[in-house]
């Protein structure tokens, strides 16, 4: 009787080894004395003094579990975004929201479709459902609504659209959105990811809140890691339909969200003045920026998040694996994303004047 590796230990079920772990951005210039991190699309401005506050009141009751409905947040989120707080659901991260939406609605043998350069953990979580990833193009480096279309098959059971999307900061018109909903069938679940959805100043966009109120099967998706400089904490909510929060609920873990990150997401999301300087500062940086890039002869692609971008030459000395070793070298962290398509460019996070003025400096140097 021959032997196999399944005989001798516990192996993983079919497809989970066919999956390409997420790979973080780096955060580190080893012998650097200084270092920017622009790799992340962290905020410069961190967060909220309020949230701060109630993130140590919480250390006083670390013995007592956390409210596993997450009330206060809840309500919080509905006060200021004028939403039924029956209607939300929060996460350990909007990334635990994806993944329990694909847990909850897609089987081996059904399919979900996604943009080329769109959120990788889509990928990984549709094929750790035991459903197949399927890619559709883009268009100019924008999501295409009748190539997503066009990939909805009668298999098709969710369609992920990051509205803007990472990593290249475009996004498509709510009217757009709205086409695309139209020509879904009603028993395809659409999700907008509107992680960067507070920094668009855009008056055709929306983040889907409309669309989720008037119909049974769209969902949005929101996160506290980036404008309310929360990262650290994993805080995320979902604005969806009652049957979706129902059946969702029923396969969360029962305790997802700690108290600390309850307390300070509730706090964070009612100072809006804090978000409102967060975006101001973004109005300012971000076309200061591009157009500083633009100036050295890069290409950067429009962006209305809090990154850039940006495309750097076919010459083998001036590439971005060249321009990412220089940058590093010098304590600038920006992000490779040559496993969104990408090969030959940066994502570069809007960081503080300092951090900004020096990364332009620093490309200035490599370029010449």
């Amino acid at each position: 009787m021959t032997t196999t590796l399944k005989d001798t230990r516990p192996t993983p079920k079919p497809g989970v080894l066919d999956i390409a772990a997420y790979v973080p951005g780096k955060e580190s210039a080893p012998g650097v004395a200084k270092v920017y991190k622009l790799s992340s699309n962290e905020t410069p401005l961190g967060a909220s003094k309020h949230a701060t506050e109630a993130y140590h009141a919480a250390s006083a009751r670390l013995e007592i579990y956390p409210d596993g409905q997450a009330t206060q947040l809840k309500q919080a989120i509905a006060d200021v975004h004028g939403l039924n707080a029956d209607n939300l659901l929060c996460g350990n991260g909007s990334d635990e929201l994806l993944g329990l939406l694909c847990q909850t609605y897609l089987s081996p043998g059904d399919e979900a479709v996604y943009t080329e350069h769109g959120f990788m953990v889509y990928k990984i979580y549709i094929m750790a459902a035991g459903a197949t990833p399927v890619v559709a193009r883009e268009k100019n480096e924008q999501a295409h609504v009748d190539a997503i279309l066009a990939a909805v098959t009668p298999q098709t059971k969710i369609v992920f659209l990051a509205n803007p999307n990472n990593p290249t900061g475009t996004y498509i018109p709510f009217e757009e959105v709205r086409r695309l909903h139209a020509g879904l069938p009603k028993n395809v679940l659409l999700v907008l990811d509107a992680a960067y959805a507070e920094y668009v100043r855009r008056n055709d966009y929306e983040a889907g809140i409309e669309l989720v109120s008037s119909f049974e099967n769209v969902v949005m998706t929101r996160t506290f890691s980036k404008i309310h400089g929360l990262a650290a904490l994993r805080i995320g909510w979902m604005f969806a339909p009652a049957h979706v929060i129902d059946a969702v609920n029923r396969i969360r873990g029962p305790f997802n969200l700690n108290s600390a990150a309850i307390a300070a997401g509730a706090a964070a999301v009612r100072d809006r003045a804090h978000v409102d300087k967060a975006v101001a500062f973004n109005d300012t940086w971000l076309p200061w920026l591009t157009e500083q890039l633009s100036a050295l002869g890069l290409r950067v692609t429009p962006s209305v998040g809090n990154f850039l971008l940006v495309h750097f030459p076919d010459d083998a000395a001036k590439s971005a694996d060249k321009a990412d070793a220089y940058l590093t070298s010098r304590g600038y962290i920006l992000r490779r994303v040559a496993g969104y398509g990408f090969p030959n460019a940066l994502r570069l996070t809007i960081g503080s004047e300092e951090a900004n003025r020096g990364v332009v400096a620093a490309l200035s140097e490599f370029l010449k």
